[in-house]
């Protein structure tokens, strides 16, 4: 005899939970593929992002999902400097690479396809939305918007709190949240360690990818080597 209980409809209290997970985070209605469609799922994606502190120029951010295993790696690019990342599957393939614009005021960075670095390869770009900010906010612009009028999607976050918040561009929409572990683990391992929630039909390489030039820009702009 199954010990799992059912609820007055009939389901199991098992499904039930799945159910009320599906209606606290209801999917886009079409799915929103930016790095690679086969990271959009139809369900929410729970994420841990581990940074090591160690090394806070090497770049090194290791994402794993609620199992341990891992999803995505981002490394410093060989023969780069500091400004320049790249976000690896799980098999090691390169799935996009992060860099920071030179000379930005407002500290962009651009990402590109695999390890390129060719205007035509670009997929979307992310800056701080004005120069003085005492909550970091970017606005996310996809490379088909070349006039920028309006961001594609905005991040709003707190460095002091080490979490954020990802939007589509009218704000009205979450699409991701992320907040930091306070874990012996994250200290006897030397990193930084955030929760990260994706919800439905996102594409989770691209949350990824912000939360990275989230944390790269909050560190330029509080160890002094960020473009401001």
């Amino acid at each position: 005899m199954s010990n799992q209980s059912t609820t007055s409809r009939g389901i199991s209290s098992t499904e039930y939970l799945m159910m009320a997970a599906e209606s606290s985070y209801p999917p886009m209605a079409q799915p929103v593929s930016v790095i690679n469609p086969a990271f959009c799922v139809p369900y929410v994606v729970e994420l841990t992002v581990a940074r090591k502190l160690i090394a806070l120029t090497d770049g090194n951010f290791l994402v794993t999902d609620v199992s341990g295993t891992i999803i995505f790696k981002v490394k410093g690019a060989h023969f780069s400097l500091h400004d320049r990342r790249v976000l690896y599957d799980a098999n090691g393939r390169p799935l996009a690479t992060l860099r920071q614009k030179t000379f930005s005021a407002h500290g962009r960075w651009q990402v590109f396809r695999g390890e390129s670095s060719d205007s035509k390869d670009m997929i979307f770009s992310a800056k701080k939305s004005s120069l003085i900010q005492f909550k970091t906010e970017l606005d996310v612009f996809l490379a088909a918007n070349t006039k920028e009028d309006a961001p594609d999607f905005k991040l709003k976050g707190s460095w002091l709190d080490r979490s954020c918040t990802i939007f589509t561009g009218n704000n009205s929409t979450i699409i991701a949240q992320m907040h930091k572990k306070h874990t012996l683990q994250s200290v006897v391992l030397g990193r930084d360690t955030f929760s990260l929630t994706v919800y439905p039909n996102i594409d989770h390489a691209f949350i990824s990818a912000l939360i990275v030039i989230f944390e790269e820009i909050n560190e330029g702009s509080h160890i002094g080597g960020g473009a401001g």
